[in-house]
């Protein structure tokens, strides 16, 4: 299974790059995604998901073809 995975905002500046490619075998939640590609660094609290630009839960499953997206909560004043 192919998936893309784009990360945003301070997630981009602090693992150094803006997306991976994935190949994976059988199904997989979004947060297991996050493990996959960052197996050395724990999710951030608060973070948001997206599949195919559609907010989703952490324990959605993704399918082959699907873009995962990972940022940060914006907050403003």
């Amino acid at each position: 299974m192919s998936i893309r995975v784009r990360y945003f905002a301070s997630l981009k500046e602090s693992l150094g790059r803006s997306e991976d490619n994935l190949e994976i075998d059988g199904l997989a939640t979004v947060n297991e995604i996050w493990r996959y590609a960052n197996p050395d660094k724990a999710l951030p609290d608060n973070c948001l998901a997206a599949v195919n630009m559609a907010y989703v839960n952490l324990i959605d499953t993704v399918k082959d073809g699907d873009e995962v997206a990972f940022f940060p909560p914006v907050t403003g004043g």
